[in-house]
């Protein structure tokens, strides 16, 4: 009875299902199984990833953690060794010339466990991780010492989690094969510390000017407060951020006991002192601008670790003759009579002093007279020459890319390809004669243009002469005549067009180059006349770059479009002046006097006011160059220092050089220009009467013919024949403007009218540099008429008078003044006398203005002044 009871109680209940115990069910051991097998795949894929990691690190070659150098070779056009470029540059030394304190530092800032583990550090590591994991990418690194050395010997670039795994690796092999010693001294001589600085040797001497081995203790903390981000925090980046680098460094190597706090109070206190920033990174200036352009085209990282095989455009030989010529030039220039600043032979000594004495970051920049050389390929626009200054130790600053100067007559030639453009020719008249300098502005706003004459020391008026002529001979008052004609802003788009970026001024000074361009502009905008009238795109002076495999990474775009600018035909008849201005006008000293060869060339002399600038622009078929001597600081250089002295012989220097090279060839006459015999005294058709009579050296009187045969468009041609001489006809003005209607000849004859005799001696500036006025009449004292001669200086300035034809025009300018005594030339104006006070007269004197812009109250002309436009490491 018991026991049936007690069975009724062990017997399940009816429904009642039977489960197996926990451990026993589906849903535990499935997923335990699973997850078994992930990780035990995910383990075996662990080790093997780790095993091709370690097999991967044992094939690095550790002797390269020795081999600190990797320069970049560069090589010229012809494939010869131009330069190299550093661009670590490094001085390794010893551990034992490393002072104490800055491996102190070192370890304190960048490894406090170096000493204590064996290459990589795994509480870092997993700090690391959790929080490289929370940010759902590599954020944070944990390298140790060791293994910044791995990653900097071998380029471990990018930021994954391999590249650290084999980081590690790596650094490992290194713990196992090095001492802690030998590490430090490898790592403290690879490193970078900012401002191209490689190891601890080089960033003591950038920054402090001393060996390392002399460095204090704030200047250790110093440069191991940097390492962490070395661009940003260099002392020549952010002095501030640098000083704060510098105390979190002293106060870690307080924590850790290696200075007491007595120490680190004196070294937080001292002031951060640092020298000035010297560029070593280049032997000259090409050399530096090459650097440059591979930073700029491959990246830092590349450009600083890669040994790159650089193919440029610069023609060694080239380089070699401009920097010769150039500094033997301006050697000459500083020993001519009135040069009165600094020489390059007194700067050189100070400089070299300073360097004996370890303070040559300290010296002031040189005030000695500089140049700049920049040669470009006509077809390519490739660099050639690359000249920057006298001397790249003394001062980087490249003028020949990076100084804006006013380049003077040498922007006559865009006047007259404007001019050419719209319908004028070289045979066109243009007159040259005293101008009203409140037109121009050139120094000042009173006097005449001619107080800032031409290329030429003599200067005298000539008259009406063609507009060859003018150019030729660099004749300013023409120039700005026949530049008003053309339109000055046509002139100014021109010069956009032709490849001068630099802001030109909208005056008329712009005409005669008081704006201020780029001499490497100047030579590209030159490009446009042995090139037919176009340009290449811009300079360049790179071609490849190549790794030691032949590997290319980086290479010039082949480029076949260009910037069209002008007609063929303006750009030869443009050409034909600047030939012409070689051979017979300001620059016909290159051959007579300089020694330039027998070659197709021509080219453009450039004064800037008060002898400040000296330029030549000139070419032949393959190579444009332009040259440049000045100051820094804008400065009279010395007066007659013209650009024929001290440019031109530089050009011919390189020109010379340059036709043995590449033999230069004519310039090719475009079909559309023809040959027609114009009358230089009209500048019209030539007829058989063209003659005129003048003396011979016997006092004979001769007939001489006052043709010659021009080049013109059929468009530009004349089509009237001369009517000076000959029989006078009716016509048609040549230069009305075609919207004009044919005006009648004057009623009365003005040779028949006595001409306005001055009252008093033509008014010059204090100074007349290029002895402007040789007036041909005596003054006549006898009374004159004011108001006719008010009304004369008020004329409006224009190559001819309303109503009257250049023939009119040409003999009211060219007759001469009556005189009692014979016409006796005066050689130059008399100074005007103060007057007594009871008849008082207006003096008026050119004075110096700052901007050639800028307009005094009260002057002639009035114009508004348009307003100013306006990687760091881990």
């Amino acid at each position: 009875m018991r026991n049936s009871s007690i069975n009724k109680y062990l017997i399940p209940p009816p429904g009642y299902r039977f489960r197996p115990p926990w451990y026993t069910r589906p849903e535990f051991y499935v997923p335990i199984t699973v997850a078994a097998f992930v990780i035990g795949g995910l383990a075996i894929l662990v080790s093997m990833n780790l095993a091709d990691l370690k097999n991967q690190a044992a094939t690095f070659d550790l002797n390269k953690l020795e081999q600190m150098e990797s320069a970049s070779v560069i090589l010229d056009r012809n494939n010869k060794i131009f330069g190299q470029i550093y661009v670590e540059n490094r001085e390794t030394i010893p551990y034992e010339q490393l002072p104490r304190d800055l491996v102190n530092a070192v370890v304190s800032v960048e490894d406090a466990k170096f000493y204590r583990h064996n290459g990589y550090a795994l509480s870092g590591i997993l700090r690391a991780t959790f929080k490289n994991l929370v940010a759902g990418h590599v954020r944070q690194g944990a390298s140790t010492i060791t293994q910044q050395l791995a990653r900097n010997s071998f380029a471990l670039k990018g930021k994954t989690y391999r590249r650290k795994l084999l980081e590690i690796f790596v650094a490992r092999r290194i713990e196992e094969n090095f001492s802690k010693q030998k590490i430090l001294e490898l790592y403290l001589n690879r490193i970078y510390f900012g401002g191209g600085l490689y190891g601890a040797e080089a960033a003591s001497r950038g920054y402090f000017g001393k060996p390392a081995r002399e460095l204090s203790l704030s200047e250790c903390a110093t440069l191991a407060g940097l390492i962490k981000s070395p661009n940003r925090l260099s002392p020549w980046t952010d002095k501030a951020a640098s000083r704060d680098a510098r105390n979190y460094a002293l106060t870690r190597m307080r924590d850790l006991d290696y200075i007491d706090n007595s120490k680190y109070a004196a070294a937080q206190a001292q002031e951060l002192v640092v020298g000035n920033r010297q560029n070593a990174q280049g032997q000259n200036y090409a050399v530096d601008y090459i650097r440059q352009q591979v930073i700029n085209a491959v990246g830092w990282d590349r450009a600083m670790n890669e040994g790159f095989r650089i193919h440029t455009t610069i023609d060694g030989e080239l380089q070699k003759v401009a920097e010769e010529s150039l500094r033997r030039n301006l050697d000459k220039a500083e020993q001519h009579p009135g040069y009165d600043h600094q020489t390059y032979a007194e700067y050189a000594a100070s400089f070299r002093q300073a360097k004996s004495n370890g303070t040559a970051s300290a010296q002031p920049a040189p005030e000695y007279l500089q140049g700049a050389v920049i040669g470009l390929d006509n077809e390519t626009g490739g660099i050639l020459v690359l000249v920057g200054g006298r001397d790249f130790e003394h001062n980087q600053y490249n003028r020949a890319l990076q100084a804006k100067r006013p380049t003077g007559t040498a922007m006559l030639p865009f006047v007259y390809a404007t001019a050419f453009e719209q319908g004028m020719f070289p045979g066109t008249l243009v007159e040259d004669s005293p101008l009203d300098n409140r037109a121009v502005m050139i120094g000042g706003m009173t006097g005449i243009l001619g107080e800032w004459g031409p290329e030429s020391a003599d200067n005298r008026y000539e008259g009406a002469m063609t507009a060859r002529q003018a150019l030729a001979k660099s004749k300013n008052g023409a120039t700005v005549r026949i530049g008003t004609d053309a339109g000055l802003d046509e002139v100014l788009q021109l010069c956009r067009t032709a490849g001068i970026r630099s802001t030109l001024r909208p005056y008329p000074a712009t005409l005669l180059g008081s704006s201020e361009v780029t001499l490497a502009e100047l030579a590209l905008a030159y490009t446009i006349f042995p090139n037919g009238g176009s340009r290449p795109i811009a300079p360049h002076i790179l071609e490849r770059i190549e790794e030691k495999d032949g590997t290319v990474w980086h290479a010039q775009r082949e480029s076949s479009s260009r910037q069209n600018v002008i007609k063929p035909e303006t750009a030869y008849e443009v050409h034909s002046c600047l030939a012409d201005a070689l051979e017979t006008g300001t620059g016909k000293a290159a051959r007579s006097q300089f020694g330039l060869k027998k070659f197709p060339a021509a080219g453009k002399t450039g004064t800037a006011y008060d002898f400040t600038d000296a330029f030549f622009a000139g070419y032949n078929s393959n190579l444009t160059c332009a040259a440049w001597a000045g100051f820094d600081k804008p400065q009279k250089i010395y007066r007659g220092a013209f650009g024929r002295e001290l440019a031109l012989p530089v050009w011919v220097d390189v020109m010379n050089t340059a036709a043995a090279r590449y033999s230069p060839r004519e310039i090719k006459r475009p079909p559309g220009l023809k040959d027609v015999e114009i009358c230089s005294r009209s500048g019209m058709l030539a007829t058989d009467k063209c003659y005129d009579t003048v003396r011979s050296p016997t006092g004979d009187s001769v007939q001489k013919r006052t043709t010659y045969t021009e080049i013109a468009t059929p468009a530009q041609m004349p089509t009237e024949p001369c009517n000076i001489h000959g029989e006078p006809r009716l016509r048609v003005v040549a230069d009305a403007p075609a919207a004009e209607v044919p005006r009648a000849q004057l009623a009365a004859d003005l040779s028949e009218v006595k001409p306005v005799v001055l009252k008093s001696p033509t008014l010059l500036a204090e100074n007349d540099p290029y002895n402007s006025a040789k007036s041909v009449a005596r003054i006549d004292t006898a009374d004159a008429d004011e108001q006719v001669a008010e009304k004369e200086t008020a004329q409006k300035i224009d190559n001819r008078l309303p109503g009257a034809t250049p023939a009119d025009v040409r003999n009211q300018k060219t007759n001469k003044v009556s005189s009692d005594d014979d016409g006796k030339p005066i050689l130059k104006a008399i100074p005007v006398q103060p007057q007594p006070k009871e008849t008082p007269v207006e003096i008026r004197r050119a004075v110096p203005v700052g901007p050639m812009d800028e307009v005094e109250e009260g002057a002639l002309l009035k114009a508004t002044t348009p307003s100013p436009a306006g990687a760091d490491d881990e």
